[in-house]
């Protein structure tokens, strides 16, 4: 006989480090100071996508594929960020395990990312509407399909604003915790996977330590530490986990401009500004936080790009051949180069040397059609006169029906505070895993690919 499944929520605070827990946490010091911690050492990249993949399958980037938050997708030339669909990872993940081996197992997947398709037996993701005049209207994707009008009926609209953007807060964080207790509530999941990316914003907008911090951890420890009140009481074993340790950021770097400058980057020009051409360039960069992958056309050339960036400050390793594989990074997705920042430098997508050839998405929250990541999007241009009242006004234009431009993103790298993707050495700035010591284990740190066995030990154990 087989013991019990036991009901199980793994509560992902993205951000969460040792030193954030303290005087404004008193909800996770105490989940904390009842149970066991462990330092996970952070794959590299360690960014969203990575991190979650790596923790659901307990492989490494080079076996599970998911390089980044995005990559340059080779056979249709372009690079693509955020996708949703599960089939990007590859390997087979913890919830699929489990599934095999106890037929009567059961997922909730909310809101953690590649969560279409998943095969999870309820899942929940943004996914906004694109009507065929241009606007774009927010909402949620959900399986079963049924399932965003219960979650809506019950929670009110998702507010996607606070998801991400100079709008970003705890407001997404509020409804993505009450949907999993609804989750837990009305479905009883086996496992619950629950993401909570509030740290996520002002880490990055404000840098660890500032003194904007003390309030947004007061926030999330409310959220996090009511889920979490609420799901003991019904008896669900809960994991908390973190992605990344986000670290103060005081410069940048922009390796797209080093190439164009070198003469590998290929520029089309398109009506009033400059685009990125990726099929056509003979070396382009994918920047990702502190990573970049950068994609070489002749691979002949991979010593010469390489040397252009090893000369280049704020570096702390540019890896080729072999040195791509040790670092678990052997993927066809991956660069040719991949260049990993060092402490308080990050990578920009920026390729145009004027701004006034950046392209008209530069300067919005476009989170699709931008060549790379970029975090400059939390924030409101404080050249524009009267922003708040512009962004008012264009938003009732786009109630109204029309059509609507929403230019207001700075195109000022200065303004990051914080990032990561360069994996942290001080155990106080690391992502960690708390729960039951019977599970999570008594060693000081191990691979984040071990949270997916504590699942395992956590639901069948």
């Amino acid at each position: 006989m087989t013991n019990p499944l036991h009901p199980t929520a793994v509560i992902n605070i993205v951000g969460l480090t040792p030193s954030l827990i303290g005087g404004h946490t008193p909800k996770l010091k105490a989940f904390l100071d009842r149970n066991q911690s462990v330092r996970l050492r952070e794959p590299f990249p360690a960014v969203t996508c990575t991190s979650q993949a790596t923790m659901l399958t307990g492989l490494e980037p080079s076996g599970h594929g998911v390089v980044g938050n995005g990559w340059y997708f080779k056979d249709t030339a372009e690079v693509r960020f955020w996708q949703q669909s599960n089939a990007l990872v590859q390997g087979e993940k913890v919830y699929e395990t489990l599934k095999k081996r106890h037929p009567e197992f059961t997922c909730a997947k909310m809101f953690w990312w590649y969560n279409m398709y998943s095969g999870a037996d309820w899942s929940a993701t943004p996914r906004p509407h694109y009507p065929a005049d241009g606007r774009k209207v927010f909402d949620i994707y959900t399986e079963p399909m049924e399932l965003r009008d219960a979650l809506v009926n019950a929670l009110g609209e998702f507010p996607f604003h606070s998801f991400w953007g100079p709008g970003a807060g705890i407001k997404s964080s509020e409804w993505i915790a009450a949907s999993a207790k609804w989750m837990q509530e009305f479905k009883q999941p086996t496992l619950n996977l629950v993401y909570l990316p509030h740290l996520d914003y002002c880490l990055q907008k404000f840098g660890p330590g500032a003194p904007e911090i003390a309030g947004e951890l007061a926030a999330i420890d409310r959220v996090a530490g009511d889920l979490i009140e609420t799901l003991e009481a019904q008896g669900v074993r809960v994991l908390v986990v973190s992605e990344y340790g986000i670290t103060r950021v005081d410069r940048s770097t922009h390796p797209n401009r080093i190439l164009r400058r070198a003469g590998f980057l290929e520029i089309r020009r398109s009506l009033t500004w400059e685009l990125l051409d990726c099929g056509a360039s003979e070396a382009f960069a994918v920047s990702d936080h502190q990573i970049c992958h950068v994609y070489v056309k002749d691979k002949a050339r991979i010593a010469e790009v390489a040397a252009l960036f090893e000369k280049e400050p704020g570096q702390k390793r540019v890896l080729t051949g072999a040195a791509r594989k040790e670092a678990g990074l052997d993927h066809e997705r991956a660069g040719d180069v991949i260049l990993m920042a060092e402490p308080g430098n990050w990578y920009t997508y920026y390729y145009w040397e004027d701004d006034a050839l950046a392209p008209d998405f530069a300067r919005c929250v476009d989170i699709h059609r931008k060549p790379g990541y970029d975090p400059v999007e939390l924030f409101l241009d404080p050249a524009i006169p009267l922003v708040k009242a512009k962004m008012g006004w264009t938003l009732l234009k786009k109630k109204a029906g029309f059509r609507y431009y929403m230019d207001v993103i700075p195109l000022d790298a200065a303004l990051i505070r914080g990032s990561h993707g360069t994996p942290v050495e001080d155990p106080n700035e690391a992502p960690l895993l708390i729960g039951n010591a019977s599970f999570v284990g008594g060693a000081p740190s191990v691979p984040m690919g071990a949270v997916r066995d504590a699942i395992l030990k956590a639901v069948a154990g």
